[in-house]
């Protein structure tokens, strides 16, 4: 079977050496998903406009979060879900809403309930939404513009979910302390 190469900054090709140059500068350390990813500049590229493009969404810390570790949960990755863990503490994010989310608990307020119900609808059901789901999603306060951004950071964590199951990329040294499992039923 052939590995996945975790690159750094020596081995890594051309087109994915100024992403993994950023990353060293930003985190001090290229992140083992990037590692992998680098093999292929183009994911790695798309993955982090992705990135990028939904941080600048009209979501919130906590909006953000939800959608990604719903994701993440849902999708059962070991690595994004402690990653995600470390960001949302990072970003301020209350911490009974971060083990709620690691935990698939109920949220804490309807409002991102609302946030969290149609983002799984929309993973598990692969985009298909009734139209008393996205009723709810409204009646909660979003617009169309957020089911919008949800599918934007679906498609962010589809790549890393994926490519963290493919390549069974290791988990950092600087997540480990929120290693996850997927609680049993």
């Amino acid at each position: 079977m052939t590995e996945f190469t975790l690159h750094d900054l020596d081995s890594t090709p051309e087109g994915s050496k100024a992403i993994l140059e950023n990353a060293v500068k930003q985190m001090g350390t290229v992140p083992s998903l990037y590692a992998v990813m680098a093999e292929s500049p183009e994911i790695l590229q798309a993955y982090t406009q992705l990135h990028q493009a939904f941080t600048n969404t009209s979501f919130d810390a906590e909006e953000l979060t939800v959608v990604w570790q719903t994701i993440n949960v849902e999708h059962e990755c070991h690595f994004c879900v402690p990653a995600h863990t470390a960001i949302a503490h990072s970003m301020g994010v209350d911490k009974e809403l971060i083990e709620a989310l690691r935990n698939s608990e109920p949220m804490p307020t309807e409002k991102l309930q609302a946030l969290q119900d149609l983002t799984l609808t929309l993973v598990r059901k692969r985009g298909f939404a009734s139209d008393e789901e996205l009723a709810a999603f409204y009646a909660a306060g979003y617009e169309p513009k957020q089911v919008l951004e949800i599918i934007l950071g679906l498609s962010q964590k589809v790549i890393s979910n994926y490519v963290n199951h493919v390549a069974k990329t290791p988990v950092d040294e600087m997540f480990k302390p929120f290693a996850w499992r997927k609680k049993q039923a």
